[in-house]
């Protein structure tokens, strides 16, 4: 037996946590170092990659449809600000409003119409994900609880995510009522 036999492990055995060494390469994340360098994430050939590069057009889909997002929660943050000890209606809204989104166009384009690279990312990914501000939500959590506002603090949380569960499984349910034509 050569020496180089005795190193490589069989053909097709798997490693200590189950995966065989090529399972275990395609899982692999090289970092660019230089400006243009592929980009390789994940396993090769998902779709909206071509051989590990990563898809221009798709990226910019996700940053036009958060930028539409974002503007739009933007605006509406600043027409009606809130005092301390309110309910903020705003991100509340919006929260509730994507959540909706969400589960409409990941239902509708995953279900109902025809494969695209770019729609679930502008709206989905982009839009729903811009629009949405559950990290704003946690900001006003923290105020709420600094000015000892608990009771309001558990309901705004507690209605945010019981409100944003059912929105997604209405947005769902509605989708998929609809009788699709043949």
């Amino acid at each position: 037996m050569a020496a180089s036999d005795a190193q490589s492990p069989a053909v097709g055995s798997a490693g200590p946590d189950g995966r065989t060494a090529a399972a275990a390469a395609d899982d692999s994340y090289d970092v660019p170092t230089v400006p243009h360098a592929r980009i390789r994430v994940g396993r090769p050939g998902r779709r909206g990659r071509r051989d590990g590069v990563a898809d221009r057009r798709e990226i910019a889909a996700v940053f036009g449809g958060g930028a539409c997002g974002a503007l739009a929660r933007t605006a509406l943050g600043e027409a009606v600000p809130i005092g301390p000890g309110q309910w903020p209606w705003v991100t509340f809204g919006v929260n509730i409003a994507g959540a909706f989104m969400l589960g409409y166009f990941a239902t509708r384009l995953q279900e109902r119409l025809p494969l695209s690279s770019y729609r679930r990312p502008f709206l989905g990914t982009g839009v729903c994900g811009g629009l949405t501000t559950f990290s704003t939500m946690q900001v006003e959590l923290l105020r709420m609880i600094e000015g000892h506002y608990y009771a309001l603090a558990s309901a705004y949380a507690g209605a945010s995510v019981a409100a944003g569960y059912v929105a997604v499984q209405v947005a769902t349910a509605s989708v998929r009522r609809v009788r699709v034509r043949t």
